[in-house]
């Protein structure tokens, strides 16, 4: 009966919805389905624990390390200097592209699947989480800013998504979504991309109305992609991944780490552009060229014993995590404090300012390697998979390989390792 159906894979995920919110109460429909499928108990964050990096982790099955993109934020090396950038510039790609001479290094799900079915992406994050799950346009990519088509044709009028960005643009994403690509046999990979919660926490505190309305909202909104599979499942045989890319924890405090740098010795080099420090949220990235390396080392000598560095991380430590990168010297993973907000929310955090906006004390924030912000969640729902839970730790880098397997096609070359189905 299963071989007259065609294979395909849904993702949908909930951006920055930690798994620790997930209960009856709060979000009934996702409780039940990691009741009645097969959940992940040990999923994991990538580092940075950021949404761009993490849409290219799942497009690739990789580390930062490996597929290139560094962070929310990342400095390249041009004209003699390094530059930080905004990832999540619709034009970020270009200038990728052009500096480095590619966008990420290895291939996508889109670029893996575009002979068998291929891939749609609906997306209500910022441009380039949105762009880089498919950044060389080999699927379709529908977002405010700009729709694409395979081989980059612009999609304008009816079919460009001109939502808010929003919780309303994420309900009227989700029920364009549902009404149109669930019941389409056009792609072998959907994925649903929601701004929500992540979107509400970085204005709002962890567990105040706020967040719990954007809960309900989003855990509502997978009920109705979930009605629209079980409306077509006659036709379909469809593996649903339903998940997250990171947590949040309050923001207690922050710190510009470019201008303690400029404090402590750095001033010329930063302004020479020799070193540069790209804001990850609870993290920052800090990049060196090899003149200025000795005098960043002494300086981190010095940062480590301030109150807001948690941790830094050189060398085999911050290779560990999955990241490295030719002229990225150090990790600073801010500090946590043992205190609750008031909804009651333990843990807070330093933010690195990134100077683009004043920070929002009191509100969600993530980037770092703190035990809110690096617990996902991951369910996976298809007969083959059954119930209960996945025993192993698992990470975003494990979500490519799955789809792929479960499509029938190789996975070769990744960091990640597939789920397996347990019959």
């Amino acid at each position: 009966m299963t071989s007259s159906r065609r294979r395909r894979a849904i993702l949908i995920v909930c951006d920055g919805l930690g798994a620790e919110w997930i209960n009856t109460e709060r979000t009934p429909t996702l409780a039940r389905l990691q009741a009645a499928h097969r959940s992940a108990t040990d999923h994991r964050a990538v580092f940075p624990s950021v949404t761009r990096v993490s849409a290219a982790s799942i497009a690739t099955g990789c580390h930062p390390a490996r597929h290139g993109l560094e962070g929310n934020q990342m400095a390249l090396f041009e004209d003699g200097r390094l530059t930080v950038h905004n990832v999540g510039a619709p034009s970020f790609r270009q200038t990728m592209r052009q500096v480095t001479g590619q966008t990420l290094r290895v291939p996508t799900l889109a670029e893996r699947l575009a002979a068998c079915g291929g891939q749609v992406a609906y997306s209500n994050v910022s441009p380039g989480a949105a762009y880089f799950l498919d950044p060389d346009h080999f699927g379709t990519v529908l977002h405010r800013a700009g729709s694409f088509g395979p081989g980059g044709t612009a999609l304008t009028g009816a079919a460009h998504l001109a939502v808010s960005h929003d919780l309303a643009g994420d309900i009227e994403m989700t029920r364009r979504f549902s009404a149109e690509v669930v019941p389409s046999d056009a792609h072998a990979l959907s994925v649903l991309w929601l701004a929500n919660p992540d979107l509400t926490l970085h204005h709002e505190p962890l567990g105040s109305p706020e967040h719990l309305h954007a809960l309900k909202v989003t855990d509502g909104l997978v009920a109705e992609v979930l009605d629209a599979v079980r409306a077509h499942e006659d036709r379909f045989d469809t593996l649903v991944l339903v998940g997250s890319d990171h947590g949040h924890e309050t923001v207690g405090r922050s710190i510009h780490v470019g201008h303690w740098l400029t404090e402590n010795g750095m001033e010329a080099d930063l302004r020479h552009g020799r070193v540069a420090v790209a804001s990850q949220g609870t993290s920052a990235l800090i990049y060196a060229t090899e003149k200025a390396r000795p005098a960043l080392n002494e300086a981190l000598a010095d940062m480590r014993k301030e109150p807001w560095a948690g941790a830094i991380l050189t060398g085999e430590a911050l290779a560990a995590t999955g990241l490295s990168g030719r002229m990225l010297s150090a990790a600073v993973d801010t500090a946590r404090h043992d205190e609750r907000n008031g909804y009651g929310v333990a843990g807070t955090r330093w933010l690195v300012e990134d100077g683009e906006g004043p920070p929002e004390i009191g509100c969600g924030h993530h980037g770092g390697l703190g035990p809110q912000e690096t617990r996902p969640f991951l369910v996976l729902a298809h007969a083959d998979f059954g119930q209960g839970r996945i025993e192993r730790t698992t990470s975003l880098v494990d979500i490519a390989p799955t789809i792929l397997g479960f499509l029938g096609q190789p996975a070769d070359s990744l960091d990640g390792a597939a789920i397996a189905a347990s019959r």
